[in-house]
């Protein structure tokens, strides 16, 4: 029997999305939809045949925590996403979006301030992206991400930071408890955009979400005040409409966040709520931390307390890069922070501080602290239980780049021990540069002072990483694999020049690959289907009628495939700044988005990124559902 279609893919390895058994079959589209699957489906009225004989046929893949609502602004194809084979991305995360413009009023200017520092964007791409943001109202903000050529799908939250500043306005968002007029009026605005479809609701409350403009550098973003009665009445909303939130904990409170994490409790509120956090990370300085992930988890999940948890989880090592001083792992320590809250550009603040010596004296101080003698810090230190994320021993920070060239690729304890043989022998140096630059040294007593040299000297031409999380393989498959977690928090969109995980998804992949065909569709549902049924959307399955997002992957590119090796730093034309990416080409050899081709063979189609047709604007499933049988 002919089928009519307008691609056939033939002799895949079908992973449903289901988490069944792998099978070979056909996949036959039409329309932007699944039209049959199948062993040996007719060719005859196929416009296209696609022989992928050996490669796996997956539903598109989700990735559920992003800043991508930036960029789309800029470049509404997000091609860092799509190479990868993500077609769907969760937007306004971490309290923070667009959903009501750009919210400038009385000098104010939200987007730059609450993202700037939160999410390390510079403040010229952040300009651009407020100047875009012209409307005020939740329901025109999905209309605006209708309009847009889109890539993959997109799925917004209501950010709980940007609906503060909405009702109350910015200063008085960060400075006092709303009124009870203004608490009914974040209520009105939130159940609002719950009836116009949004997925959800974020919050924040890491304790070191900082705002970046004058004069707001030492306050940190709306949602960090939020009092429990106001989240109780605000969640309250988003459990009757059973709708997700989405959060991240006060860290370092665990009573607290045990307090805050009990709202989704359908024992004490009547029904459970979609809850996920952030982040289920193994730090190396503070092992509590995942321990902490993984009781909270086993607890509000129990049936006694009838919760809906998961915490999401980094399939990778944290990785993160530094430019000089500025780093998301410095905020959280206040004397790094400070040279954090100065203006990117601005070098002459940064040495004013960095030359001060009531400065240097409590930075050596914070440096050394647990390091020697006996002391609580010293215990905490020694079983990992540090109050700091953010590691200091030099053997654990890289310099990728920096004006002595000689020191590209090295840790800092062999430059700093080099410099120590130097002063015994000054033919140890490498090059001229290098001996300059220890000769400039002669004021460094320790490796305090060493950091604090370069600080001084090279500012943000000190290109440096660390990886402060997710060491283990073996932990991270652990994670990954918990039943109560959800992979994610690759925070893509963000964190231009610090971190890239885009290919997050396509690494939790391959840690399943290492095992079995079995575990591979495990994982295929843990990144499609399983994300879509608990963010409530309509995406992650491959069976006739589905919408027709579709991801090939090639096992055997897969399994070769190094993502370290395929990081690189790269000039974005949309941003008129460098963004750290990740090239995955020939793994992914194609990505289908609502029927149509996006990427194939290594490329984009001219008309991705440029014309309607690709990704949507997705709203929550019920709503949608709603709307069909009214």
């Amino acid at each position: 029997m002919t089928l009519e279609c307008d691609y056939l893919i033939r002799s895949i390895r079908l992973f449903d999305g289901s988490g069944g058994s792998v099978r070979s079959a056909d996949v036959a589209i039409e329309s932007g939809h699944v039209k049959a699957v199948g062993a040996a489906l007719s060719a005859d009225g196929a416009k296209r045949v696609i022989n992928a004989d050996g490669l796996w046929l997956i539903p598109g893949l989700l990735d559920i925590h992003t800043h991508f609502d930036l960029e789309v602004e800029l470049a509404p194809g997000l091609p860092e996403a799509v190479r990868h084979g993500t077609t769907t991305v969760v937007v306004a995360n971490c309290s923070i979006g667009l959903a009501f413009g750009n919210q400038r009023k009385n000098s104010d200017d939200p987007i730059v301030d609450c993202f700037a520092r939160v999410e390390n964007v510079p403040k010229t791409v952040l300009k651009l992206v407020a100047d875009r943001a012209t409307w005020s109202d939740s329901g025109d903000y999905l209309k605006h991400l209708d309009s847009l050529p889109l890539g993959p799908n997109i799925v917004p939250l209501v950010p709980h930071s940007m609906l503060r500043i909405e009702a109350v306005g910015l200063k008085a968002s960060i400075s006092r408890d709303p009124t009870e007029s203004e608490l009914h009026r974040m209520e009105q605005l939130l159940e609002k955009a719950m009836d116009e479809g949004y997925a959800g609701f974020s919050t924040d409350a890491l304790p070191f979400h900082y705002l970046a403009n004058h004069p707001n550098e030492k306050s940190r973003i709306p949602s960090q005040y939020v009092k429990h009665r106001e989240l109780k009445r605000l969640l309250a909303i988003v459990r009757n409409k059973d709708r997700l939130w989405q959060a991240t904990p006060p860290k370092d409170k665990p009573l607290e966040v045990l307090q805050t994490f009990l709202l989704s409790s359908g024992r004490f509120y009547g029904k459970p709520l979609k809850l996920t956090a952030v982040a289920a990370l193994d730090f190396a300085s503070n092992k509590s931390l995942v321990t902490l992930s993984k009781v909270l988890s086993l607890l509000l999940n129990n049936p006694l307390v009838n919760g809906r948890l998961r915490m999401q989880a980094l399939a990778a090592p944290f990785k993160v890069w530094a430019d000089g001083p500025f780093t998301p792992l410095a905020e959280e320590i206040p004397v790094l922070r400070l040279l954090n809250e100065t203006e990117l550009e601005d070098r002459d603040a940064r040495l004013v501080i960095l030359r001060d010596p009531a400065y240097r004296a409590k930075f050596k101080a914070m440096w050394s602290k647990g390091k020697h003698g006996i002391s609580l810090a010293r215990l905490r230190r020694l079983l990992k239980r540090e109050d700091f994320t953010i590691s200091r021993d030099l053997a654990d920070m890289v310099i990728e780049s920096c004006p002595v060239a000689v020191w590209a690729g090295e840790d800092m304890a062999s430059v700093y021990a080099r410099l120590m043989a130097y002063r015994e022998d000054p033919r140890q140096a490498r090059s001229e540069e290098e001996r300059a630059s220890f000769m400039a040294m002669d004021k460094v007593t320790d490796d305090a002072d060493f950091i604090l040299h370069l600080l001084e000297c090279f500012d943000t031409d000190l290109y440096w990483y660390t990886t402060s999380a997710n060491r283990d393989p073996r932990v991270i498959r652990k994670l990954l694999m918990n039943p109560h977690f959800l992979p994610g928090f690759n925070d893509s969109g963000a964190h231009l020049t610090n971190m890239a995980f885009y290919d997050g998804n396509l690494r939790a992949l391959q840690i399943a690959q290492k095992q079995d065909l079995a575990t591979v569709s495990l994982m295929v549902r843990r990144l499609t289907d399983e994300p879509a049924q608990f963010f409530g959307i309509d995406a992650g399955r491959i069976r006739p009628g589905a919408r027709a997002d579709l991801v090939l992957i090639d096992p055997e590119a897969l399994a070769s495939y190094d993502s370290a090796a395929h990081n690189q730093l790269i000039e974005r034309d949309v941003f008129s700044h460098r963004q750290r990416v990740n090239r995955s080409d020939g793994v992914v050899p194609l990505v289908i988005i609502n029927g149509k081709i996006a990427w194939e063979d290594k490329a984009f189609t001219p008309e991705f990124g440029k014309a309607q047709g690709f990704g949507r604007c997705l709203r929550a499933k019920d709503h949608e559902d709603a709307l069909h049988t009214a």
